[in-house]
């Protein structure tokens, strides 16, 4: 089969296998999702060996650091999809919530139903994780997926996948219900946003140039998880060593991933006290800073940040660092470069907490907390898809809730409209 016949079957089985799912209980899928689970732990060692092969490739073609960093799986990573599969049976399943029941004046009586979206298609980049996350999260939710990871992750992603449907299939998921293209053809991620009339929704998670290469020509409706963007705010109120903490740990924790901060915002009140070491501080854990002019005269030797600085994404350990005059002018910096993704303001003034967090348009915003925490597991989601940045159905982690639709069931006894 070419490249588009590859992608039809899958995307028809898919849909086919989607209708089965929509009537699975919940009993079944959780029992699909702990096999998975137990399938993942008994194969790692197997899911190690195709990792370190797309590692191997990656090194000899330069592949960047940041997403060699997330394509690697270590022993705790490959745990970690096992768990997160296992977190995921234990979440409520949305499928049949009613939202809304109301009687009519007619007699009816209408309810709004959560239902699943369908079938959903995930094209993703890099990190062989979101093969298990992402299916775990479809299932529960009743759908059925289709996915197409990067070819830098070709090997690691093609063993998940056949180890998770062995499982779910193996315990009462229709087959059909997990597809995955294993073509590396970047024709096939065309084909997959093309098929309005077999595929419900995509998600698309990666680098701007693949969003939007994507999205621009889609007739299946689209959710972005574009970039991370994510500013931290020193005010002039903020508990300094409050501060640092949150400041290295945006920063520090983990370099490589969409939460992390790349630009840090302090007011001039306190930039003299809290600058020195606070760079002192990320200096020593490897961070390069490119300051502004203030903070270049404030800390000699910092390179100067240059115009595509503030809008950059570098998932790496480099800092972006700007003295702003006030709450004011950190909010319109962070509208004019910001990506919408996380935005956090340190600082003991209530006032200026609040406008920060009423203003600032972003899918999460914190008051004296780590922009790290924006994750489908830290806000108990369990496994997220991803994070949107859009304003669309979803935005920010994407749980089970978010895989889903609504329907309005109506029942009466006899009526017609006049």
């Amino acid at each position: 089969m070419n490249v588009k016949e590859t992608v039809i079957k899958v995307a028809n089985e898919a849909k086919n296998a989607s209708r089965i799912m929509s009537n699975i209980d919940s009993k079944t899928k959780d029992k699909a999702l702990n096999a998975m689970a137990a399938a993942i732990e008994k194969n790692a060692g197997e899911i190690k060996t195709e990792n370190e092969r797309d590692l191997e490739t990656a090194a000899r073609q330069g592949l960047a650091a940041a997403l060699v960093e997330r394509l690697k799986l270590t022993a705790a990573r490959i745990e970690a999809m096992a768990c997160g599969l296992a977190d995921i049976a234990k979440l409520k399943d949305p499928v049949g919530e009613v939202i809304k029941e109301s009687k009519l004046k007619s007699g009816l009586l209408l309810k709004k139903v959560r239902v699943p979206m369908g079938v959903v298609g995930i094209i993703y980049e890099s990190r062989p994780n979101v093969t298990a996350d992402s299916t775990g999260l479809c299932l529960k939710s009743g759908n059925a997926v289709v996915l197409r990871g990067g070819s830098e992750a070709i090997n690691s992603n093609t063993v998940i996948s056949t180890i998770i449907k062995d499982a779910a299939y193996g315990s009462g998921i229709p087959e059909g219900a997990i597809g995955f293209i294993e073509t590396i053809d970047r024709a096939a991620v065309n084909e997959m946003s093309r098929m309005d009339g077999s595929i419900d929704m995509i998600i698309l998670r990666g680098g701007d140039r693949m969003i939007s290469s994507i999205a621009s020509g889609a007739t299946v409706p689209v959710i972005r998880h574009g970039k991370g963007v994510c500013h931290t705010y020193v005010d002039a109120f903020a508990d300094l060593k409050m501060a640092r903490d949150i400041c290295f740990n945006a920063k520090v924790s983990r370099p490589g991933v969409c939460n992390a901060m790349e630009t840090m915002l302090v007011h001039k009140g306190i930039a003299e006290k809290f600058l020195p070491g606070m760079i002192k501080m990320l200096a020593e854990a490897g961070v390069e800073i490119r300051g502004d002019e203030t903070v270049k005269a404030i800390i000699p030797g910092v390179k100067a940040a240059a115009g595509q600085d503030w809008a950059e994404e570098y998932l790496d350990l480099i800092l972006s660092v700007k003295v702003v005059k006030d709450v004011d002018e950190a909010v319109e910096h962070i509208a004019r470069y910001g990506s919408g993704h996380s935005d956090a303001i340190v600082t003991g003034n209530i006032e200026n907490a609040e406008k920060f967090l009423n203003t600032v348009d972003s899918a999460a915003v914190y008051w004296n907390a780590s922009t790290r925490f924006t994750d489908g597991g830290e806000f108990g989601m369990g496994a997220e898809i991803g994070i949107s940045t859009q304003k669309s159905h979803a935005r920010g982690p994407m749980g089970l809730e978010e895989l889903t639709s609504i329907k309005y069931v109506v029942t009466g006894s006899g009526q017609v409209r006049k």
